[in-house]
């Protein structure tokens, strides 16, 4: 997933997917849901952003990684 945040026009996208054509859904007047041809959510536009979403604790981004593994042990012996 890619956030990105534009504070001049006070905008949010997260990108969760990939898609080459995309439908757009409005929920109301401020969020819009992308979807791709087979209704899969691709994307989430947020305008007045600020109004709808915490972005003190959204923005900046930490990105951990699940795949980073534990240091080995050494075994006693």
């Amino acid at each position: 997933m890619r956030i990105s945040y534009d504070p001049k026009y006070d905008t949010l996208y997260l990108k969760i997917g990939e898609a080459e054509k995309v439908l757009c859904k409005e929920v109301d007047e401020d969020i819009t849901l992308d979807m791709d041809a087979r209704g899969k959510l691709v994307g989430i536009e947020v305008l007045s952003a600020s109004e709808h979403v915490d972005l003190a604790k959204l923005l900046p981004v930490e990105i951990t990684s699940k795949s980073a593994k534990a240091p080995k042990r050494k075994s006693g012996g």
